[in-house]
């Protein structure tokens, strides 16, 4: 009557009504319940007929129903084997012990054997259609021996009055078991309607999404190619400002280059705004963990604002306070770039007063501390409901078109986005006139707590390379004439390349001390050429070589470390680390690879 363990899993997914194994999934899914029924019936059958007559009914149908259980438990694994009435010819022999107990009760000689007798019957028809109610025909055939005892009973009523009132229970049965069956059926035909429809919904859902991966991924590339191509003609003209600043200018013509140089590193800030917001929103931003000197981190991210302070007029205050390690593990530079961000706007919409940067520490255990970078100014302040809008992307605290600063109003959206992949967050108090106050709240775990004794510096001086001989791999024609003009005032010697295939062929040719090589180019890329040049074992296998890449992609420049280069340099080129770059050319490859760690940082910040 009930279903054992296991034939419920597997069918679970085989809806057809009328299919033998759907009326083995129709089965209540525990064995047990049909022992709690079986002990039920032969209490019923204790008041009347003897105890032992129904004890001796009782084991018989528990019998039978352990062997149907392990019959269905085999059948379970021969779905697809053709078994088509074993089920329901074992489930009926089953229910005939089943159909011996009204039986028993009806030719009894108690008072309430024959009412209980009819409940029996009702019930047993109850119970296998209920069970099987999205299955009828199994149904009718394991229920059959219920039929027999009905018919043994009329016929044990064969000319009396009794007969037809007996005769008159069965059609108010079949009349209850129709309407199970066809209520059933409605209702699981509207099942698998919404089921159906569900399908649909899900399928119209994966391909929405697949579609809008596919728009994601084409945003992604897109913002690669701009970039590469955005900072490619920059390159041009923040390079030629640079050599055109190293030259002598009137006043004028110094304002103007100021201009430009301004602008372009803008507009560069602005790019890598849009940037790090896609790769945040594709969840492709990276982090590092390294171990950090806190008082290193300090100095890289007050540096630069101390002097944009005393530039407008303002105090610039920095502070320690509570329990501050020494030596943390964390992503220096995303954490630069979070509080730089802070210190920049504080600066920026401050006209008067003091910047006061506070670095609080507290210990959370012996390996785990919590920061508060907190960047406090006496700006404008921001009001109650500007600060609902504060951290939304491309939105402004002033967007009139009578705004005093510009911007994209990005920043505060990646710095907070940054802080929660970081397991942390950016809280903001504000009063209107009297200044804001941001704090980063950050964890880390602790490398050293005491500060460690510094070792003795020894950093070589930089050489002065009086001449080296440069192959310079770049298609732009102005990018490749602004490196042959800033090499010459350097007073190297340049041979150029419009491609990676003229590059490997120079490479054969002569011997060079630096191979600086752009990535993307017709003909051949640069990431293929140094390929070849490593492994072609030619006169320039070990020369260093610096990946010039438009690209301020992390996992792009690590694509030009892989193909075999050293160092890599990110358009518009900053040459003063060009500079720096070169003066470690003479100790080889492994002294150019160290000069990139700088690059790195500078990149990211």
């Amino acid at each position: 009557m009930v279903e054992s363990d296991g034939v419920a899993k597997a069918f679970a997914g085989d809806r057809r009504a009328g299919d033998p194994a759907q009326a083995l999934t129709a089965i209540l899914q525990t064995q047990y319940l049909r022992y709690v029924i079986i002990a039920t019936w032969a209490l019923g059958l204790l008041g009347t007929v003897p105890w032992w007559q129904a004890m001796l009914w009782f084991v018989v149908t528990v019998a039978a129903g352990s062997i149907r259980g392990v019959v269905e438990h085999k059948l379970s694994h021969r779905v697809d084997v053709g078994w088509g009435m074993v089920f329901p010819a074992v489930g009926a022999a089953t229910t005939a012990a089943w159909a011996i107990a009204p039986l028993m009760a009806w030719f009894s000689d108690a008072s309430f054997g024959r009412p209980l007798a009819i409940a029996l019957i009702i019930s047993g028809f109850v119970l296998v259609f209920a069970q099987l109610r999205s299955s009828p025909r199994q149904a009718m055939i394991i229920s059959s021996p219920y039929a027999g005892a009905a018919g043994i009973i009329l016929l044990s009523l064969w000319g009396k009055p009794e007969f037809w009132s007996m005769l008159a229970v069965l059609p108010f049965t079949a009349a209850c078991l129709f309407v199970l069956v066809t209520m059933t059926m409605l209702r699981e035909g509207r099942i698998d309607a919404f089921q159906a429809h569900q399908a649909h919904l899900i399928e119209e859902l994966e391909a929405a999404r697949d579609k809008a991966n596919a728009a994601n991924d084409a945003k992604s590339n897109f913002l690669g190619v701009i970039s590469h191509e955005l900072r490619t003609p920059m390159n041009g003209v923040l390079g030629a400002a640079q050599l055109l600043g190293a030259t002598r200018l009137e006043g004028a013509q110094r304002e103007y280059l100021s201009i430009i140089r301004n602008s372009g590193d803008n507009l560069l800030s602005l790019l890598n705004d849009i940037l790090d917001m896609t790769k945040i929103e594709a969840g492709k931003m990276t982090f590092e963990v390294v171990d950090v000197v806190v008082e290193d981190l300090q100095r890289r991210i007050t540096g630069p604002f101390e002097a944009q302070a005393e530039a407008k007029g303002l105090i610039f205050v920095s502070e320690w306070e509570g329990e501050i390690p020494s030596v943390v593990r964390g992503d220096p530079l995303r954490v630069c770039q979070v509080v730089q961000n802070l210190l920049s706007n504080a600066v920026k919409f401050t006209d008067a007063g003091e910047i006061r940067y506070v670095v609080r520490g507290h210990r959370i255990s012996d390996r785990r501390v919590g920061f508060e970078f907190s960047v406090k100014d006496s700006g404008a302040g921001i009001s109650p409901a500007d600060l609902e809008r504060l951290f939304q992307p491309f939105t402004q605290v002033d967007a009139s078109s009578t705004r005093r600063f510009g911007g994209t109003g990005l920043g505060l959206t990646i710095a907070r986005r940054m802080a929660n992949i970081m397991h942390g967050d950016i809280d903001v108090t504000s009063t209107v006139g009297e200044g804001s106050c941001f704090t980063l709240t950050v964890e880390a775990d602790v490398v050293e707590w005491a500060s460690p004794v510094a070792p003795e510096r020894v950093e070589a001086e930089a050489e002065t390379v009086e001449c080296l001989r440069v192959l310079v791999v770049e298609d732009h024609p102005v990018n490749r004439m602004i490196l042959e003009a800033w090499m010459s005032t350097a007073s190297h010697v340049t041979v150029t390349a419009e491609d990676g295939q003229l590059a490997v062929e120079a490479a054969l040719a002569q011997a060079f001390d630096l191979i600086i090589m752009d990535v993307n180019m017709p003909v051949m890329d640069g990431l293929t050429a140094t390929r070849l040049i490593r492994d072609g074992g030619g006169v320039n296998a070990e020369t260093p070589i610096v990946v010039l890449s438009a690209s301020a992609r992390k996992e792009d420049h690590q694509a030009g470390l892989s193909a075999g280069a050293d160092a890599y340099l990110t358009k518009p080129i900053d040459f003063g680390a060009l500079a720096e770059m070169m003066s470690r050319v003479p100790g080889g490859r492994e002294a150019v690879g160290r000069a990139s760690v700088g690059e790195e940082q500078s990149v990211a910040a």
